[in-house]
Parts: structure tokens; C-alpha cells; sequence
């Protein structure tokens, strides 16, 4: 694809990780670059020793006969525990990435994998001096227009480490440096992150306790391991030692010197994008171009023509997964197939074989291969007791190009997996009725998540639309559900079919990559050859997204949006109440045989540690499904538009889907869920706290309803809309016929309403007497607008809402004959007082 960058833009990489950039321009120091090469030209013969025993020193009295030498992209020198870098004087210039992430750590502190910074990184001479300078890729002007003078005095690049040049190369081409102290002396952007200083008040570096385990150079990156333990007030485990040690890695890997054209975002689709401030644009404002992250997928020559007649052609270089050494020979063939299911996916943008994965060559094949080599993608093996797996990816900013890839597979995802599978499948899958599941199994589950681990490092979000695009009933029809998965993408948290009934036999249990994921795929990599520029491209990209508008399997949304009951971490359907029966009616199912499924014939001497843990699953995903349908009262719906659309981005959830939620949670947690309390399981699980569980479930439910955020959309849906909005008072009326229930007929009160009834005094006398917390400005953005309590109808309906009850409470203490019931009512009733009347 023609690169129709300019040149001031072939300067850019990816500096804060996935979400964010910075962006600098390298003309500003063109003139003095040129000046300071001709300078460097004139004096390539490596001096003499001078007479004041100060600056360059003959190459042979540096790097001694002792040095353990590595050719790559640097030559590194290791004499002792000094290292020494040989930079080619063609690198001076280079834009560079250096991804600092958290190798092993102390616990407490994050985990094994995480990233904690991505600079982009310059080398640069200086005299007798070597300058690694940290490069800004936030703004940009063009250096024609009068503002790019006003940018560049804005972004100097500040000076991550200043390096004396001890020798040049033999061949004079060449500069020689120390580079120990880079990773053994406290470089915090190399280090252990700024806030985690704070928190654990960390005082320092202890010098003597930190060290380079190694540096490795590879012909496109350099891999720094090490050690480094500080000195701390409060560190997060081991507190006695007064210290915090944990291994870093830092990878430094060249960028390629033509960067990819962009492609330019469009928040209608998901995508990792990276942005940068353009004051070039001809805007009355400083604009922001947002770009996508993705591997630099081209046609060959020789196949445009086959490409133009809609044949599938090979990509001139394929997206390669190498699976790790390390990983246990039975789960291999399963998370190859993970990266191959992608290829469908590809086929839709016009490749075939466009993405595959190999095992990684034994020493015998390749002595030289690495897994820590930049141009290698390796699924990663950890022996952890992490429940996780993650799809990280390196990219250019200047370009979006995704460089590589390591996705982390830590061995305890399996644990998890079996959880999920376990709970949500059980009722109708003899399959999962087990602690152990068969290798085929437990394969399957491997594959599936595989995939959408690959599906992070090919540029996709995830996408919690997507679980909300089919009809509950669809879910249980096999045919359905064989052609369509369960979910039009493997990129949301959709997990498994826990809507499918004992008698839907055939029913396909689990996602995969599906019609959602392929119109993405095609969306961001199929080739557009008759545009030469981004902009050229965006009126095709627009085309081929109002193609699909209005279909919800092609409807993209954000991670993260509370409100949205659309929206939703591990929902199903497109009716949170009617899958959330299903899945209940399923729990019911599998607890009266938890115990059975959780023994293991060969084990009859093993505890009930897994019984334990299945019960508080259990109990876990029937509190998703209260989370699920809470989520519609005061629910908004965001579906992305672009500014040409008719139709509006938010949309208030109907006053009818809002009181259907509350009458579910009413009937299904409020009423109190007796059958979550079997006597047997809690026996052999716990001496205390099982009361305490369904307390938890119940309130948490109800704060969850009565929150400050939500109320205030309540209110101002009432405002917009009138009469079709459910207001706050239908909301209230509501809430305290099905938790107040026992009032009118004087019935007894067992121990979980009471418990419920006194949260909702409580969460009644918040509403009056406190304020939404105010969060840091930091947060705001992210937490959204914040509704003023005190000037809100929030304040007059709890005071309200008091009195009522304090009524009926008072007119059934005489009706009640349960003793308990009726010193909890005359407590209320005293309590209430006290918050109406503090004096």
C-alpha cells in the first residue's frame, strides 16, 4: 500500500500502551542533525587515549579480551556486571520502542505480564556524549504552517539518561557506551510504577539488592532483565523486611523506517486506536486524529488483479503465533486452533492463510530461536496460579502497525475455565458434571479462549454489545445456534450458554468467532487500493458501516458502561430478566447435585474444598443475574452514530422493561432465595457466614438500585420523557411492595428480610442525610456527570419514603404476633424516628 505519511509523521511510536499516544515531529532538529553528522564524519577513527585520561578511549582498553560479546540489533558487551552497547551510527535517529513490563513480582504487586510503561525512545550523539531521549507523540503541526514553531517549544523531548562514549567501533561506524546504569540504578520510568512508589511509600533503591540479570540483543530488539528491590515503609507482603523486590523487563525494539499508511478510527466499530493532537488541521480547534492499531496486512503485486476480482490472495507477510516451548504438548493443538479460527475472519477482508500458528522450532531446528525475539509472536506458557490470559500487542504510533505480539497464558486459566463452564453448563451438559474435566473438554475451552486473546492482539476491543443482539429463545435453538454461535462475537464477555434448557438438545454451548468479528476484521484490514490516503479511505470505511446499521449483530459497545443494560459483562440475550429465569432455573438444577459432582470416585479421602468453591460460584452467577437486571432501572441505551444519522445515541430503557426488573428482582433475590440455603452444603463448607451471603446478595442488589448515579437518570428520564418514563415514585412504590410485603397481613419476618428491611432504612437515610462521594477530577471522565444530592428530588422522596414506612411499620407491630418480627418493627420504628427527628 502506496505510504502517503508525510515526512514529518514517519517519526511516531506508541508511548502510554493501547490507550493512549504521544506525538513529536523531528524536524525541529534537522538542521543541527546534519551539522553534528558531519561533525561525527570528520573524527570516525577511534582516538587515541588523551593525555587527561577523559573522554573516548581506544576500543581494545573498553571492550577487553574479558567481554562476552552478542551481535543483534545492538552489539551488547558484558565484562563482569557491566554492559556495554555498540550502536550503529545508522541507528542514531531511529525511532525505537521501549515496553517496560513487570516480569515476576512480589505479591500483592500486580501480575507476571503486566505492562507498566511504553516509551518511544531516540538515540542521539552529542559531542563525547550519548543522549537517549524520550520522544512526545501527543501534537503536531507541519513545519510549512506558522504554529508548528509553537508545537515543537511545547514538546522538547526530555533526556531519559545521558551516556558518556567510552570508544568507537573498530570500523569506526560505531559508538560504545555503558549502559549498566539504565536498569541498575533507579530509573522510575523503568521501574516500579509512580503510584505503587506512592502507596507502598517507597523510599529508595537498595543498590546492593538490585542487579542485571541479563541483556539479549535480537536483530530488531534488545531485552534487558532486572532485578530491582526498594525500601519501603508499607510493602504489600513481607512487611518485617521493610522492602519490595520484583523482576522488570525492558524491551526496546526497532521501528520500521517507513511507517504503514493509517486507517483512520470510527468509534461505530471497535478497535485499539491511538490519537494525537494535529494543530495542522483546518480547524478552529487543535483536532484529534484517531487511527487504529493492526498488523500491516498487503496485497503482493502480482495478486492485485486476482485481490480487485474478489479472489482470496495470500498477504505479502503472514501474522505468525509461535505457542511456547513450555506449554504442556496435550493443550498445543488447541491453542493453534485459536489463532486459525481467525482465518475466517480474514477471508472476509480477502486473505486466505492470513494468520496461522506454529510450534516453536527445538534447538536442533533453529539454535538461534527465541521467544523474546521482537520478530517473533509467541504464546507464552506461565507456570502461575493466575487465573488469566492476556493479548497485549506492541504498535508504531506513528502508523497504528502492530509490531508483535506475546500473548500471556498463565496454566490456572484452566481453573477458571472449569468454573465457568462448570456452573453455567452443568444443568444440561453431562460434560462439565465434574471437578475434572476430560482433555477434549477442557481442550475446547483452551480454544476458545485462545481465540479471543488473539482477537485483542489483532486491534479488537472488547465488544459488549454483542451479547444483547439475539433473542433469548434463539439461544435455544440448536440450528440457531450451530450457524450463529451465542454471540455474533467472541469478543464479548458472553462465556456460556447458560439460557439452553435440559430438553434443547443440540444446542451449541459457547461463542466463536463470529459475523460481528469478520465485519470487523474486513472493516479494519481489507485493502482499499483505489484510496491513496486515509482520508480517501474514510468515505469507503463510512459505506460499508451504514451497510450494517440498524443490525444489532454488527453493533458495537464499550466496555464499561454501567448503564447501559445492553451493554453487559457475561449477559446473554436481548432480555436480561427472561435469560436470567433460564439461568436460575438451571442453578436449581445443579445444586441438589453439587455435592455429587464436586466428588471424585478415585479421591475418597479428599476434602470439600471443591464443593466449597462450586457453591460460592454458584452463588456468584446467580448475582450476575441480579446485576444484569438491576442494570435496567435507570437504564440508558448508547448505540454510536455519526453526525449525518438521524437517530439519536442515547436512548432512555422503556418505562415497561424498568418495572419488569424490579418485579424480578422483587420476586427472585428480595423474596428470600431459600434454595441458595442447603443445609448439607453449608455443613461441609463453613461453621459462620452463610446468612451473611445472602445478606450480601440482597443488599448489594439493593444499594446497586438506590445509587446516586442511577437515581439522577431516573429523574431526568422522567423530565425528558413525562408520563412514558418510569419515575422515581413508581420506582419507590415498587421497591416497597416487594420488600415491605409482610406489613399488611402482620406475617412473620424471617432473618434475611429483616436484614434487607434495615439496609433499606440505612440506604434510606444515606439518601437524606449524605452526598455522592465527589470523586478526584482524575476520575470524573471516566465515572461521567455527578447528580447534587441536596438539590435533587432525591432529598424530598427518601423523607417521604421514611414517613410511609413509618406508618405501615407502626400499624403492623400490633397485627404481629412473631415475637422477632415484632421487636424488628419496633426498632424500625425508633430508628426511623432518630433520622427524621436527630434531636
Amino acid at each position: 500500500m502506496k505510504n502517503t505519511l508525510p515526512k514529518f509523521l514517519r517519526r511516531f511510536t506508541l508511548l502510554v500502551g493501547i490507550f493512549g499516544v504521544m506525538f513529536y515531529s523531528e524536524d525541529s532538529f534537522a538542521q543541527r542533525k546534519k551539522k553534528k553528522d558531519a561533525k561525527n564524519a570528520a573524527t570516525t577513527t577511534a582516538p587515541a587515549k588523551p593525555a587527561n585520561g577523559k573522554g573516548p578511549k581506544p576500543y581494545k582498553e573498553v571492550i577487553t579480551k574479558e567481554a562476552e560479546s552478542k551481535d543483534g540489533l545492538f552489539k551488547v558487551h558484558q565484562i563482569d556486571e557491566k554492559y556495554f552497547y555498540e550502536i550503529p551510527d545508522s541507528l542514531f535517529g531511529r525511532d525505537m520502542l521501549m515496553v517496560t513490563t513487570i516480569a515476576k513480582t512480589a505479591d500483592g504487586i500486580g501480575y507476571g505480564g503486566e505492562r507498566t510503561n511504553t516509551l518511544m525512545l531516540r538515540w542521539e550523539k552529542d559531542e563525547d556524549n550519548v543522549l537517549l531521549r524520550v520522544v512526545s507523540v501527543d501534537n503536531y503541526a507541519p513545519d510549512s504552517l506558522p504554529i508548528a514553531m509553537a508545537v515543537k517549544n511545547s514538546n522538547l523531548e526530555p533526556i531519559l539518561q545521558r551516556f558518556e562514549v567510552k570508544s568507537k567501533a573498530t570500523d569506526s561506524t560505531g559508538t560504545v557506551i555503558e549502559a549498566t546504569d539504565l536498569f541498575a540504578k533507579d530509573v522510575p520510568a523503568l521501574g516500579l510504577q509512580r503510584n505503587r512508589r506512592t502507596q507502598y511509600r517507597v523510599q529508595r533503591l537498595d543498590a546492593e539488592r538490585s542487579y542485571i540479570e541479563h541483556i539479549h540483543t535480537y536483530p530488531i530488539n534488545i531485552e534487558a532483565r532486572y532485578v530491582m528491590t526498594y525500601a519501603a515503609q508499607n510493602p504489600p507482603s513481607n512487611s518485617t523486611t521493610g522492602l519490595i523486590t520484583l523482576e522488570m523487563n525492558s524491551s526496546m525494539v526497532l521501528l520500521p523506517a517507513e511507517p504503514m499508511m493509517q486507517r483512520l478510527s470510527d468509534r461505530r466499530v471497535g478497535w485499539f486506536s491511538r490519537s494525537y493532537v494535529d494543530y495542522g488541521a483546518d480547524a478552529q480547534k487543535a483536532e484529534s486524529r484517531r487511527y487504529l492499531d493492526r498488523w500491516r496486512l498487503e496485497v503482493k503485486p502480482e495478486d492485485m488483479e486476482k485481490f480487485k476480482r474478489g479472489e482470496l490472495v495470500e498477504p505479502k507477510k503472514q501474522i505468525v503465533y509461535y505457542i511456547d516451548p513450555a506449554t504442556p504438548k496435550k493443550w498445543v493443538p488447541y491453542l493453534k486452533q485459536g489463532v486459525e479460527d481467525w482465518q475466517k475472519a480474514f477471508e472476509a477482508a480477502g486473505f486466505k492463510n492470513a494468520i496461522i500458528a506454529k510450534e516453536a522450532p527445538t534447538p536442533e531446528e533453529d539454535p538461534t530461536w527465541s521467544p523474546e525475539d521482537a520478530r517473533y509472536s509467541v504464546i507464552r506458557y506461565f507456570a502461575s496460579d493466575i487465573q488469566n490470559a492476556y493479548g497485549p500487542h506492541v504498535s508504531d504510533p506513528r502508523s497504528g502497525e502492530i509490531i508483535e505480539s506475546d500473548i500471556g497464558w498463565y496454566h490456572n486459566v484452566m481453573n477458571l475455565l472449569r468454573n465457568w463452564y462448570f456452573i453455567q453448563t452443568a444443568a444440561v451438559n453431562p460434560d462439565a458434571r465434574s471437578v475434572q474435566f476430560k482433555d477434549e473438554v477442557m481442550g475446547r475451552l483452551i480454544r476458545f479462549v485462545s481465540a479471543h486473546e488473539v482477537g485483542h492482539t489483532l486491534g479488537l476491543p472488547h465488544n459488549f454489545a454483542s451479547s444483547n443482539a439475539y433473542p433469548v429463545e434463539k439461544l435455544r435453538d440448536a440450528e440457531f445456534t450451530k450457524e450463529m454461535g451465542t454471540a455474533p462475537s467472541i469478543m464479548d464477555y458472553a462465556r456460556f450458554n447458560y439460557v439452553a434448557q435440559p430438553e434443547d438438545e443440540g444446542v451449541s454451548l459457547m461463542p466463536d468467532v463470529g459475523p460481528y468479528d469478520k465485519y470487523a476484521i474486513s472493516w479494519g484490514y481489507r485493502p482499499i487500493p483505489e484510496a491513496s490516503t486515509p482520508e480517501e479511505e474514510q468515505a469507503i470505511l463510512d459505506q460499508w458501516i451504514m451497510e450494517k446499521q440498524g443490525d444489532p449483530v454488527f453493533r458495537y459497545g464499550r466496555q464499561g458502561n454501567s448503564y447501559d443494560p445492553t451493554t453487559q459483562s457475561e449477559d446473554l440475550g436481548d432480555n436480561s430478566m427472561e435469560a436470567s429465569e433460564y439461568g436460575i432455573a438451571n442453578l436449581k438444577r445443579i445444586m441438589p447435585n453439587l455435592m455429587e459432582w464436586t466428588a471424585e470416585e478415585d479421591k475418597p479421602f479428599k476434602d470439600f474444598s471443591d464443593l466449597e468453591e462450586m457453591y460460592g460460584q454458584v452463588l456468584g452467577q446467580f448475582n450476575r443475574y441480579m446485576g444484569h437486571v438491576r442494570t435496567h432501572v435507570g437504564g440508558v441505551m448508547e448505540v454510536y452514530r455519526a453526525s449525518g444519522q438521524d437517530e439519536p445515541v442515547y436512548t432512555h430503557n422503556s418505562k415497561e422493561m424498568q418495572k419488569s426488573a424490579v418485579s424480578f428482582l422483587n420476586e427472585n433475590l428480595f423474596a428470600t432465595p431459600d434454595w441458595l440455603m442447603d443445609d448439607q452444603i453449608i455443613a461441609r463448607t463453613g461453621d459462620f457466614g452463610a446468612l451473611e451471603r445472602i445478606r450480601g446478595l440482597q443488599v448489594g442488589a439493593l444499594n446497586g438500585i438506590l445509587e446516586w448515579g442511577r437515581l439522577g437518570r431516573v429523574i431526568e428520564n422522567e423530565a425528558i420523557n413525562g408520563d412514558e418514563a418510569y419515575n422515581i415514585s413508581e420506582l419507590f412504590d415498587d421497591l416497597r411492595s416487594g420488600i415491605w410485603g409482610e406489613l399488611a397481613g402482620g406475617r412473620a419476618i424471617d432473618v434475611h428480610r429483616r436484614s434487607l428491611q434495615r439496609a433499606h432504612i440505612e440506604r434510606l437515610e444515606l439518601m437524606l442525610t449524605g452526598d455522592e462521594p465527589n470523586l478526584p477530577a482524575a476520575f470524573r471522565r471516566f465515572a461521567g456527570p455527578q447528580i447534587n444530592a441536596s438539590q435533587s428530588d432525591i432529598r424530598p422522596i427518601a423523607r417521604g419514603e421514611l414517613k410511609t414506612l413509618q406508618r405501615q411499620i407502626n400499624a403492623a407491630i400490633g397485627r404481629t404476633s412473631d415475637r422477632m418480627s415484632k421487636l424488628h418493627l419496633e426498632d424500625l420504628s425508633e430508628r426511623i424516628d432518630m433520622i427524621l427527628d436527630p434531636q
